[in-house]
């Protein structure tokens, strides 16, 4: 038995693409930018509740229901970082690049 279930259909897929082709250049960027700056918070927070997981499972004193909610928590989490790189990739795909978003510039804007 297959337990994995599709975050999307292949119509919502070319549904949002559709939206996303419609969409202008300048819009797109920004769009894009945006969304860039989430995926790198989130794999940041990500990565912060690993390296905490990890560090309670090396932990004898940590009880097993404290390392299951790290672990869930890691889980989900990597569920909702999954379903936002999918959008991001959409997002990329209509626009034709990759923009430019310096490492650290949070605000999404170039810094002079």
């Amino acid at each position: 038995m297959n337990d994995v279930v599709p975050c999307e259909t292949s119509d919502e897929r070319e549904e949002k693409g559709t939206l996303y082709s419609s969409m202008q250049k300048s819009e797109l960027e920004a769009l894009a930018i945006s969304a860039i700056l989430e995926h790198r918070r989130l794999l940041a927070a990500d990565e912060a509740v690993y390296e905490e997981w990890t560090r309670a499972n090396d932990d004898r004193s940590v009880s097993t229901a404290v390392l299951g909610c790290l672990q869930d928590e890691y889980l989900e989490r990597q569920k909702k970082s999954e379903a936002q790189q999918e959008v991001l990739s959409q997002i990329i795909d209509a626009l034709g690049y990759i923009p430019d978003v310096p490492v650290g510039d949070e605000s999404g804007q170039t810094k002079p």
